[in-house]
């Protein structure tokens, strides 16, 4: 008889386009997180929790990646065949939870909600599958005053991060120019549904192909570096120049950009009335005392979401930072939104407006690691090391009476038997502060606390002389524990 084989062991590998996150990553993206719940909750908006996992149905067919499977999210069948997903963003599910409680809500309904999302999308370098984003949505209002109100929320949240003004700006426009625009290019028919999504999604990638690769796109197709070929919109030499003469609208002014813009869609009136409603927003932010430098007009923003009906917007980052290869480039967008007026229709039949925006936070803390913002090392937990185990009460009580105080501390619990094991646990854990009481100690009633920071740096010198006034290890009264290392910390 055959000897039957093992079962292979699992591979301890991360699936890919996903990542761990470990202690120091998780307690920035949570300081993060409450840095921008205060800015939120300043501007009136409540908070929203809502189920990671939505029909298929409810969800709708939004994403721009409609090449992937199950296109852009990741699904699956019950056994009572519903298809079920989970979320690509918090904007289809507060849909369908203002559907579903409309009745209870208030009207304009302005809320906020922080948590993972998730794309089955192509993986690659600084792209993952599950981000986290924080959200802050208006429904119930068309007023042009809360699209400029969530633009100047975002402003004041990147400076709440700790984005000075003069390393970002909020850009601004709006889809129904887009849309006059194709008109006048001649793509408004049902026909040509299939290529003004092409060309949506083209334009969307302006920072990133640049003019020449968009104008590809329009046209025929484009190949990038691997050999792959994305097919173009096929539009004419003249269709193309509509579509790019829109994209280089932009003037010096936002003046000068509405009344170009003004005379890029001639007969339209989707089209001036989305330039009307881009003036609107612009001269509102321009009451509120937000410059250009902040928030400007550009024509280029259109967003790859599909849901977008009218003023659309999104912050990039202007500071150069290093790619991967060492070259200087523009960091780009870590957020945004736009009006969504028919996201509800879709459960209601009745058009309930509705604007927001998105941040995505993961982006945010690498664009201000980066900048040197935030510090790569945090610091670890005060180690009680063991000497004595048939003593573990005493050390247990030393970490109480430190963790009341307010201050982070944990008893070494490996095999105490080696000290410098503990001392190695301790660095490890960029623990600051390590305190010791051996039998010696404890009948003297003092114990040993040894500052682990100092350690380090005179090891890293020539000489003590520098540091004689200040000892990497004093001796003191046991009552004294607290006070002694609450003062070290604060050194």
């Amino acid at each position: 008889m055959a000897k039957q084989k093992k079962a292979p062991r699992p591979k301890a590998i991360t699936p890919k386009g996903f990542r761990d996150y470990f202690g120091a990553e998780v307690s920035r993206r949570t300081e993060m997180l409450r840095q921008i719940a205060e800015v939120y909750h300043r501007y009136g908006f409540d908070a929203l929790e809502t189920s990671a996992v939505e029909t298929v149905e409810a969800l709708g067919k939004f994403l721009p990646d409609v090449d992937r499977p199950n296109e852009g999210v990741f699904a699956w069948q019950e056994d009572d065949g519903d298809w079920l997903a989970l979320r690509y963003d918090m904007t289809a599910p507060l849909a369908r939870v203002y559907a579903q409680f409309r009745n209870d809500l208030p009207t304009p309904y302005r809320r906020y909600a922080m948590g993972p999302v998730w794309r089955n999308e192509k993986p690659g370098p600084g792209r993952f599958r599950q981000f986290y984003q924080c959200d802050a949505d208006t429904v119930g209002s068309a007023s042009m005053a809360a699209d400029a109100e969530i633009c100047a929320m975002l402003a004041d949240t990147l400076e709440g991060v700790g984005i000075p003004r003069g390393d970002y700006v909020v850009r601004v426009n709006n889809r129904k120019i887009l849309n006059g625009v194709m008109e006048v290019a001649g793509l408004a028919g049902d026909e040509s549904e299939a290529a003004r999504g092409i060309v949506l999604r083209a334009i969307d990638k302006l920072d990133r192909l640049g003019l020449e690769g968009v104008r590809a796109l329009l046209g025929k197709g484009r190949e990038d570096e691997s050999g792959d070929f994305t097919v173009g919109a096929g539009l004419g030499d003249a269709q193309a120049d509509v579509v790019m003469g829109f994209m280089q609208a932009k003037r010096a002014s936002a003046t000068d950009t509405i009344a170009t813009l003004k005379d890029l869609v001639p007969g339209s009136a989707t089209g001036m009335a989305g330039v009307d409603e881009l003036e609107q927003i612009g001269a509102l932010l321009d009451a509120g005392g937000y410059d250009a430098s902040r928030i400007d007009l550009d024509p280029s923003v259109v967003r790859g979401l599909g849901y977008y009906t009218g003023p659309v917007y999104e912050a990039e980052l202007t500071f150069e930072i290093k790619d991967e290869k060492g070259r200087p480039r523009q960091f780009g967008a870590v957020a945004g939104g736009g009006r969504y007026d028919d996201l509800v229709k879709r459960f209601t039949g009745q058009e309930v407006p509705a604007t927001g925006v998105s941040i995505g936070v993961d982006r945010l803390l690498a664009a201000l690691a980066a900048k040197g913002r935030i510090s790569d090392e945090a610091q670890g937990p005060v180690v009680v090391t063991v000497m004595d185990r048939d003593r573990m009460a005493d050390y247990q009580a030393m970490v109480a009476e430190l963790r009341n105080a307010g201050i982070r501390a944990e008893v070494y619990l490996g095999n105490p038997k080696n000290f410098g094991n503990q001392l190695k646990y301790a660095d490890k854990r960029a623990s600051p502060v390590a305190i010791i009481e051996g039998g010696d100690e404890h009948d003297k009633g003092v114990v040993q606390i040894k500052d682990l920071i100092l350690g380090a740096q005179i090891a890293e010198t020539a000489t003590l002389e520098e540091w004689k006034d200040r000892p990497s290890q004093v001796e003191v009264p046991r009552a004294d524990l607290v006070a002694t290392v609450r003062e070290m910390l604060s050194r």
